[in-house]
């Protein structure tokens, strides 16, 4: 037997012992707001812990790749945050030499924070999407296509590109939906910039798992929101009626 098994060995025994030994007789609990009102009272012990880590954080988080014209929320249906990143979805899915989609997606609730107004820093975007998504180009034929403007009614909204103009009635049906200014052709294909999450049909966009071919990029979403930051430096967002609410 050798020692680097013998220790796990070791080790295990010694768990399920702590195990037996040990129960939990009781527990109690409270809720703490976390608010800036702690920061009137830091822990010096707290604080000793963090130190070591806090450079290399503010050196990840700090950099400043551009400007925003104006604060970006998000919110259904429509917002400047989920409108910016629908377009620059757009602009992401020509990374592996495919032609511009005719259509870019981003699901609202994998938008975690907004954009300020002023300076946009790397950590902004960090967290805005803080989540491993990659951009992937969808083909989809547009009899389901038409079933992906039915899904996006139904949740009331998600990011759409500008090439997208959607008629939805407040309980979730689907009124009319073009793309281009032209009404969609059920017998050609589409093309789809969106993320892997949603590729696989989740957050109830059900009509993206039946595309006939999926082209992968290789690229986070993420990233390609700080190239277009850093590429056209000062980025804009303005409410242009993608879908309304009838």
């Amino acid at each position: 037997m050798t020692g680097k098994l013998a220790f796990l060995m070791l080790a295990t025994c010694f768990c399920s012992l702590q195990a037996q030994d040990y129960k939990v007789r009781s527990f109690c609990w409270e809720r703490i707001e976390v608010t800036s009102e702690l920061d009137a009272n830091p822990s010096d012990e707290a604080d000793a812990i963090v130190a070591p880590y806090r450079a290399s954080v503010d050196s990840m988080m700090s950099p400043v790749l551009g400007l925003s014209k104006v604060a970006m929320n998000v919110k259904r249906p429509e917002s400047l945050l989920s409108n910016w990143v629908a377009d620059v979805m757009v602009e992401g899915g020509t990374a592996t030499g495919l032609e511009r989609a005719d259509m870019g997606l981003v699901n609202v609730g994998g938008l975690r924070n907004n954009m300020p107004e002023g300076i946009v820093r790397r950590g902004d975007i960090l967290l805005i999407s803080p989540f491993e998504n990659y951009v992937v180009v969808l083909e989809m034929k547009g009899s389901d296509m038409l079933e992906l403007m039915r899904n996006i009614a139904a949740v009331k909204g998600e990011g759409v590109s500008s090439s997208v103009r959607l008629e939805i009635t407040e309980d979730g049906k689907l009124l009319s939906c073009t793309i281009d200014g032209k009404e969609i052709d059920p017998h050609r294909t589409y093309t789809i910039a969106t993320i892997d999450y949603l590729a696989e049909g989740n957050d109830r966009m059900y009509a993206l798992k039946k595309a006939v071919k999926r082209h992968e990029t290789g690229v986070l979403i993420r990233d390609v929101m700080m190239e277009y930051v850093i590429k056209h430096r000062v980025i804009d967002s303005k409410i242009e009626g993608r879908i309304i609410v009838k």
